[in-house]
């Protein structure tokens, strides 16, 4: 059966019989693709507040945002990021909390606080990192991110652990018990590709997940350190969990691919003419 043109471009009502489709949600409304993920029906039992979203997914994917003045000048800003579920719906947004004096002088090594937000900008996780040194030749002082969900209460811990090539860290709970262990390949640097940690059970032997650094394209890659990351996970893993191996994510972008050099050359550049 052939329709009129005018009701199939919506100029009219269907004929009698024709199936009637739900009009789907304007972009930007709760479970709209590109929107913000519709708040779940039926929260966890002992789920914190603002958790409840992870309960429902299996895969996220980080992206921060390209900062105009950091691109350009080289001048470091506080570092943005968007949380998307596996439909491209936005899940949380994170902001870095930093001062201008910590992020300029520090760099990548520099303590901060993030601040992950749902979509009526309540923080629902809290990151932390203190100073601490980064490098393998001082295993007494290695890096820790203390994860809170809801803030003022720990999730878990994101600690590094010694190894003398390759990335390692562990996931702890909030009673500093070992839940999930990250193994990283030894070179951080795939040019047009992806970069894998892979995410086991304590024993190091079940392989659970895997947190992906995504090629972001070449002129991303070139002129900022604006990066992507995917971490897939068990559906039924704990919440608490799966907000502190996000955390993780957060740390391996400081630690591997919050890379200053490209921005250094350009103020070298600017200072040259």
């Amino acid at each position: 059966m052939s329709y009129p043109k005018s009701e199939m471009a919506g100029g009219g009502p269907p004929p009698p019989g024709a199936p009637v489709q739900a009009q789907p949600a304007a972009a930007g409304m709760p479970g709209a693709p590109g929107g913000w993920m519709a708040a779940p029906t039926q929260v966890p039992a002992n789920c914190p507040k603002g958790l409840e979203y992870l309960a429902q997914v299996d895969q996220l994917l980080i992206k921060q945002k390209v900062e105009a003045l950091e691109a350009f000048t080289g001048f470091e800003t506080n570092n943005k990021y968007e949380i998307l579920n596996s439909l491209g719906q936005r899940i949380f947004h994170a902001v870095e909390d930093t001062c201008c004096c910590t992020r300029n002088c520090c760099g990548a090594s520099r303590p901060f606080d993030m601040k992950i937000l749902n979509n009526q900008n309540h923080e629902v996780i809290h990151l932390s990192r203190p100073l601490r040194c980064s490098t393998c030749w001082c295993p007494c002082c290695l890096q820790k991110v203390t994860v809170e969900a809801p803030p003022g209460k720990v999730a878990g811990y994101v600690c590094q652990s010694w190894s003398l090539c390759k990335p390692r860290m562990r996931i702890e709970n909030a009673e500093g018990e070992t839940v999930l262990r990250i193994k990283g390949p030894c070179c951080q640097l795939n040019i047009c590709g992806d970069i894998e940690f892979d995410v086991y059970a304590p024993d190091e032997e079940t392989y659970v997940g895997r947190v992906t650094k995504q090629w972001s394209g070449l002129g991303k890659e070139l002129f900022t350190d604006a990066d992507n990351f995917g971490i897939s996970f068990p559906l039924d893993l704990d919440v608490n969990v799966k907000a502190t191996l996000l955390g993780a994510v957060f740390l391996l972008d400081f630690m591997f691919f919050e890379n200053n050099t490209k921005k250094d050359d350009k103020m070298d550049k600017h200072s040259m003419h």
